[in-house]
């Protein structure tokens, strides 16, 4: 935890630095940095919690310094690289949309040729790491290249770009339980279920905030196809997750600790809910942000329930 929050406060720490360097004499490296997300971290958090969980479930609470290393960089990676090309994908609507207009492409600064260049870099050094694990994790790896190169392709041509998002921000998980076990047990497929439900609704609420926008540039999402019927999928979805969390609690013979851990996260998306009735953009989207602390509270608990299990047994 110590470490995740030094990382975070040193990316602070850059961001100011890099909105006070390159004003106009060289543009690139910045725009580089807002391509690549490195100035919104939070979505890093929120593709990096699910892995920590997987790790720290496959290892039994014991994960290895080289595995944590491995994932914790990869995700970096791979979430910057998906930034890259969702960007490239999104040429035609992101200068369409209030939100996303002044991304590096749509504006211009960098060219798609350059932002493929990158892509590539950013999933050649992440695949130098997959090659540190097991035969099953490379394979593996192979998929999520797939699902991340898909993605930005979805809401061109479906609804269910939200759905899409979570089985690619959830990979991480069966490869972390091949990276310890080199088997994937059903425990990580519960997981990952559990992964995809949270990530279709916290990234509902991000779509809602574009969901005009949207409609004008002819785009697709959930929110859209939702509707009226939005905030009751989002019930839905929310509570599927933390039904499916507390069965797996249940299937690892978890303590009160973790449980807890559960309602304070329950807590904070009736909150989001709370905040976010009228369905305000601004409101949206700030319930979207606080499911880092969803994520975060899920991942103490697990840590919390095995230290527990340690404790009882000494």
């Amino acid at each position: 935890m110590l470490l995740l929050a030094s990382l975070f406060c040193v990316v602070r720490r850059y961001n100011k630095r890099m909105s006070h360097h390159y004003p106009t004499r060289n543009p690139k490296p910045k725009a580089y940095w807002q391509l690549i997300r490195g100035d919104r971290p939070v979505g890093s958090l929120l593709l990096l919690w699910p892995t920590l969980w997987a790790l720290w479930l496959a290892s039994e609470g014991l994960p290895s310094i080289k595995l944590l290393l491995i994932f914790v960089i990869g995700v970096w990676l791979t979430r910057s690289a998906g930034c890259i090309i969702n960007d490239y994908a999104d040429q035609w609507l992101d200068g369409q949309v209030a939100r996303t207009k002044n991304r590096p492409l749509a504006r211009g600064v960098l060219s798609g040729k350059e932002a493929l260049a990158a892509f590539g870099l950013m999933m050649l050094a992440a695949f130098g790491l997959v090659l540190f694990t097991n035969k099953l994790t490379i394979m593996l790896s192979a998929v999520g290249v797939i699902l991340a190169a898909m993605y930005p392709y979805m809401k061109r041509y479906t609804y269910f770009a939200q759905v899409f998002l979570g089985i690619a921000f959830g990979w991480g998980i069966p490869m972390a339980f091949a990276a310890v076990q080199n088997k994937i047990p059903q425990t990580a497929w519960l997981l990952f279920l559990a992964n995809v439900l949270w990530t279709t609704a916290y990234d509902t609420w991000y779509a809602m905030v574009d969901k005009d926008d949207d409609i004008k540039a002819g785009a697709k999402s959930l929110a859209i196809l939702l509707g009226d019927m939005d905030l009751i999928a989002l019930g839905l979805f929310f509570a599927g997750f933390l039904a499916s969390l507390a069965l797996l609690g249940r299937q690892h013979h978890f303590g009160w600790i973790y449980y807890a851990c559960l309602g304070m996260a329950g807590v904070v998306i009736l909150w989001q809910f709370k905040i976010a009735k009228l369905r305000h953009k601004e409101d949206c989207f700030r319930a979207f942000l606080s499911n880092q602390w969803v994520g975060m509270l899920v991942f103490v608990g697990i840590v919390l329930a095995y230290l527990q299990v340690v404790n009882s047994s000494t």
